[in-house]
């Protein structure tokens, strides 16, 4: 940790909001970061849970439509007080208030979450996402103030994010035809901020190594969610009916992927991280990852829930419901690694026939039986990770 907890109290009153040093050594997640990601977790659990019910009742279209959406205003908000922090955590007592009106924000759009599946209500939501990000501006402004050198970047950010949640507000009033358009029109507009202020104004003073503990961390969050969602939906299939040999399959195919997804994301690193455009591709890239990600656990429950006769979707469907988000996950994983040059994704043609091969096992579902489907997806997964191992190590011999 950073020990920054460990100071006295008037130093957390007197402390000045400055840029930390981006070479920093040591820099670890604090324990305030630590727990605002535990209020994510609620956030994602919401999302997570309630694509698991639109696909069990084989709302496909708009429950994707839905998940897409909510997890963006979840991603975002964790992704902007990450790189914040990252150059200006002062950790002080203004710091951590304001933080914790950004963790209430994270609560009221999970509290909002199955409003927008159920009838495309997004009011709730989007009040909790104001509210985050008017305290983010907030942040900034400070750090107009109290950081000279990086003035113009924080006003930069502090306008942009003001003027976006303005028309955040106002779309809340546009006809429903338009509701789709506006909400893309407004996320090209959140994901334009950052680059704008970066090159328009004073870049800010993040720190690469602890930029990807943080997104580490925040992958251990949403992989501990389809652990935690498929235990349960396991648990319930067991209690109803006992442990089935399609239960059992499921079961250690989902522990499979759940592994050699983990095992493909760690073997990364910052060091690619070395310019703007490099880190504005991967931090942007990390929507696809996380949201591919959890929808891996509402997957298998779905799976699950089609094995045991409780949803309405097909066997296809719900081998799909699986391997579509695994492979959007290993392809983006993939291309992260190869645009900063780490991790064991070494050759994109073994990605892409690990991905096609998930997908043809998701198609193959009511031949394989959804069981059998499963546990293929995991071995897939885990012989594309030896492949690509190989082919690094093997790579690396010869040189």
């Amino acid at each position: 940790m950073s020990g920054q907890a460990d100071v006295a109290p008037t130093e957390l009153l007197r402390r000045v909001m400055r840029g930390r040093d981006p070479r920093e050594e040591h820099r670890a997640a604090t324990p305030l970061e630590l727990l605002f990601d535990l209020t994510f977790v609620v956030a994602v659990s919401q999302a997570a849970s309630q694509l698991h019910h639109a696909l069990a009742e084989d709302h496909v279209g708009s429950g994707l439509a839905a998940y897409a959406a909510v997890f963006f205003a979840i991603w975002w908000a964790w992704m902007n007080f990450t790189w914040f922090a990252s150059a200006y955590d002062t950790d002080n007592v203004p710091y951590r208030l304001l933080t914790l009106l950004q963790m209430a924000g994270v609560l009221v759009v999970a509290s909002g979450v199955p409003a927008v599946f159920e009838n495309g209500d997004f009011t709730l939501v989007v009040i909790g996402y104001v509210v985050m990000r008017l305290a983010m501006v907030t942040q900034w402004l400070r750090a107009a103030v109290e950081d000279p050198e990086g003035r113009s970047g924080a006003l930069h950010y502090a306008a942009g994010i003001t003027v976006v949640q303005i028309c955040c507000v106002a779309r809340l009033w546009t006809p429903d035809a338009w509701a789709w358009t506006t909400f893309l029109v407004l996320v090209a507009a959140e994901l334009a901020v950052p680059a704008w202020a970066e090159y328009r104004g004073h870049p800010t003073s993040w720190q690469p190594g602890h930029i990807a503990e943080r997104y580490s961390l925040f992958t251990i969050i949403v992989l501990g969610e389809v652990t935690l969602g498929a235990l349960a939906a396991v648990r319930s299939a067991v209690a109803d009916h006992g442990l089935s040999a399609t239960v059992l399959l499921i079961a250690i195919g989902g522990l499979l992927l759940v592994f050699a997804l983990w095992w493909i994301y760690f073997t990364g690193n910052e060091a690619g991280l070395t310019t703007l455009r490099t880190a504005l591709i991967w931090g942007y890239g990390h929507y696809v990852v996380f949201a591919a990600l959890a929808a891996i656990g509402a997957g298998l429950e779905a799976a699950l829930d089609t094995a045991e006769h409780h949803g309405h979707l097909s066997p296809r469907s719900a081998g799909l419901s699986v391997a579509v988000p695994v492979a959007i996950a290993l392809l983006m994983l993939g291309a992260l690694h190869r645009v900063t040059r780490t991790g064991a994704v070494g050759h994109a043609l073994l990605v892409l026939a690990g991905a096609l091969v998930v997908l043809a096992l998701g198609l193959s579902a009511p031949a394989l039986g959804i069981g059998g489907a499963v546990l293929g997806m995991g071995l897939t997964v885990a012989a594309t990770l030896a492949a690509n191992l190989f082919t690094v190590h093997h790579r690396a011999g010869r040189r």
